[in-house]
């Protein structure tokens, strides 16, 4: 590293004295154009349901739908992420009523599409809040099967992209799923959906509060550790990123977020592709909490998010969407 001079005559301090000049030389920015904003939805009407494990966090009814997407639309959220709660009297061990064109995301993309136009919808595509084992796939001798698998990500894409969902995105860790997918698209004319993939989602222990809110926890059976990654491993991350990229991926995700921040900008250093980062459940329960107890205070939300920003991401999936698009208004 070439010599940057000596104090006195290098004050680094002087750069910092004002706001407007802290503003001139700040490296990354944060604005709602940053955000996607993930609504969990559920059965009945006139439903607002709380999640214990995630303060301020709730599972809402379709009929609730129309005013968080026109809330979305108001503060310049550019695209939602929608993920669904069922009962389990809908699940079985093939995650059947994700192929149902009347299941909750169906309904809620008839619902959106009808009525916005200028707002993306992100749909998750995987069978875990389908299935009664509450994995990712098909369950063979305790395994999950990957190319059976996919032959029924395939259609739950299709569906979804049939329905009007702008982002396809699979996070179900399947080797290969991305590629089948692109090409399922193309023939049946979606070639202009998109891809987002979860190519790099680790076995980590920050999802218990998603899994509780789409109603997975209690029903998951072992783990998840023989399809999503391990957590010690950062040079694996640079291979699914590249099979990902050749299957035909737009964007890539990596999640969790903030314990992954390395992960991002590796990914960002070594690739041109858009990356986008989930603040996942757990963290964003540890940041709330914080607040609530006083440990943290709010700056601390812009703090975290600002973080993925410095470490590469294009974009971030989180809870606070709505929260501090607001604020950055």
């Amino acid at each position: 590293m070439k010599s940057i001079g000596s104090y006195p005559s290098t004050r680094l301090r002087r750069n910092r004295k004002k706001e407007w000049s802290r503003r001139l030389v700040q490296e990354s920015t944060l604005s709602p154009n940053d955000l996607i904003w993930p609504i969990f939805i559920c059965e009945g009407t006139n439903v607002k349901e709380r999640i214990n494990t995630m303060p301020g966090v709730y599972r809402h009814s379709i009929d609730k739908l129309e005013k968080l997407v026109e809330s979305a639309m108001d503060k310049n959220i550019p695209m939602i992420a929608l993920f669904p709660n069922i009962p389990n009297s809908k699940k079985n061990s093939k995650g059947s009523e994700a192929l149902n064109k009347n299941n909750l995301v169906c309904k809620a993309l008839r619902l959106i599409r009808k009525n916005y136009k200028n707002i993306g919808i992100m749909c998750d595509v995987a069978l875990d809040p389908y299935t009664s084992h509450g994995h990712d796939g098909i369950l063979k001798n305790n395994y999950v099967d990957n190319d059976e698998t996919i032959k029924i990500l395939i259609k739950q894409s299709l569906l979804q992209a049939e329905m009007g969902c702008d982002v396809i995105a699979p996070s179900d860790m399947m080797d290969g799923r991305v590629g089948e997918i692109r090409k399922a698209l193309d023939k049946n004319n979606y070639e202009l959906v998109q891809i987002l993939s979860y190519a790099v989602k680790y076995a980590s222990n920050f999802y218990g509060p998603f899994r509780d809110a789409v109603g997975s926890k209690k029903t998951l059976k072992g783990d998840k550790k023989n399809y999503q990654m391990d957590f010690r491993n950062s040079k694996e991350a640079l291979r699914e990123v590249a099979l990902d990229i050749k299957e035909g991926a737009d964007f890539v995700m990596v999640k969790p977020g903030m314990p992954y921040l390395d992960i991002i900008k590796l990914i960002r250093d070594n690739f041109k592709i858009p990356v986008f980062a989930y603040q996942v459940s757990g963290e964003y329960s540890l940041i709330k909490n914080g607040i609530k107890n006083q440990i943290l205070n709010e700056e601390a939300i812009i703090e975290s998010l600002t973080s993925f920003k410095r470490a590469g991401a294009s974009a971030v999936v989180t809870y606070f969407a709505e929260e501090i698009a607001q604020k950055l208004r």
